[in-house]
């Protein structure tokens, strides 16, 4: 069976670059789900080389399109390389706007700063926060950096603040009105927005 590499969903077009991801999210649809939308199939046999993600695009159709989404069955930092060189592929060729979706733990996975890489790369920034406090956020997102995960992904926040304006926080409303209400007066403490999406198994 092949794997979607760019697929849609409700009226977007996302880009599936990389199954792997540090993080064990207690509600992530991987678990339960082998794609979404019109993908058929999310899961890689092995990992997509540049190459044929470049051809992925040249075969996909992006009409109607005004914005693509790095987000798939994986943590799209995992392969920021091929993240950055496909954002300049894309910019090449096409006007849309770029989303990264992501877990914001780029700088424990490349233990270095990328927040600044990454946002000359895209066009805008969805952050999972998923909880308002560290201890939450280990149960429920069970992270492979443990602890310092939590700080880790808010400090990358606020660096990505710095060199990009759409900057965004995320919580999935499962974790409870309690927890959003917390998360909402967090995300105003980082000078960051937070939005909350409705849970769709």
């Amino acid at each position: 069976m092949t794997t979607d590499i760019i697929y849609r969903y409700k009226n977007q077009v996302y880009f599936n670059i990389t199954n792997k991801c540090p993080c064990r999210c207690t509600f992530c649809i991987r678990n339960t789900e082998d794609a979404i939308g019109e993908a058929s199939n999310l899961w890689f046999e092995h990992e997509p080389a540049l190459e044929e993600i470049y051809k992925a695009i040249d075969e996909f159709d992006f009409s109607d399109c005004n914005e693509v989404v790095f987000c798939g069955y994986g943590e799209p930092t995992m392969a920021l390389e091929n993240l950055i060189a496909v954002s300049k592929y894309i910019r090449e060729r096409y006007s849309f706007r770029i989303r990264l979706n992501t877990n914001g733990l780029s700088d424990l996975i490349h233990k270095r700063s990328t927040a600044e890489e990454i946002c000359q790369a895209v066009d805008s920034i969805s952050i999972s926060l998923n909880m308002p406090d560290a201890a939450s956020y280990n149960e429920v997102v069970r992270p492979a950096y443990g602890e310092k995960s939590f700080d880790a992904m808010l400090k990358f926040a606020r660096d990505c603040k710095q060199y990009l304006d759409d900057v965004r926080f995320t919580v999935v409303d499962v974790i409870g009105e309690e927890k959003v209400e917390q998360s909402k007066i967090l995300a105003a403490q980082n000078g960051i927005p937070l939005r909350v999406r409705k849970y769709s198994p």
